[in-house]
């Protein structure tokens, strides 16, 4: 006498283990690339938006003392005051006007990349030299393109 039993499954096939393996590695192929550019991304706003909190004081010195401040202190700053790179001031031959330069160091995904506020005349101008970093100009702020 055959008895009728009732099986239930009592785990995954190896099939059903091998598809959700494949299925995780084309997400995770397609989601670490989309988050390294988005990490770069965050790095580039957070070493401008450094730079351009000074923008502020560095313009208020200017106007105390009537030549371009020399020293980040004057405006209340320091030159490691962001962990992921350096700022920098740079007085030009004329008395208003220089620089204002934040350098990706080591713990930055573009090191080596720089944003320069150049103060003119005419108000503040910025530019950014990559300097062997991998960073597209899709990646930078709009601002500063």
């Amino acid at each position: 006498m055959k008895q009728n039993r009732n099986h239930q499954q009592q785990g995954f096939t190896l099939i059903e283990l091998m598809i959700v393996v494949a299925i995780i590695g084309v997400l995770s192929a397609i989601a670490i690339p989309a988050y390294q550019n988005y990490v770069k991304k965050s790095e580039a706003a957070t070493g401008l938006a450094t730079a351009r909190s000074l923008l502020t004081n560095i313009d208020m010195a200017i106007q105390d003392t009537g030549t371009f401040p020399n020293d980040l202190k004057m405006v209340g700053a320091t030159s490691s005051m962001n962990p992921l790179g350096e700022l920098a001031l740079t007085r030009s031959a004329s008395a208003g006007t220089g620089t204002l330069t934040f350098t990706f160091k080591d713990k930055s995904t573009i090191k080596g990349a720089a944003f320069t506020l150049t103060k003119r005349y005419t108000g503040w101008e910025c530019s950014f030299a990559n300097n062997g970093a991998t960073i597209t100009q899709d990646e930078l702020p709009k601002t500063c393109r």
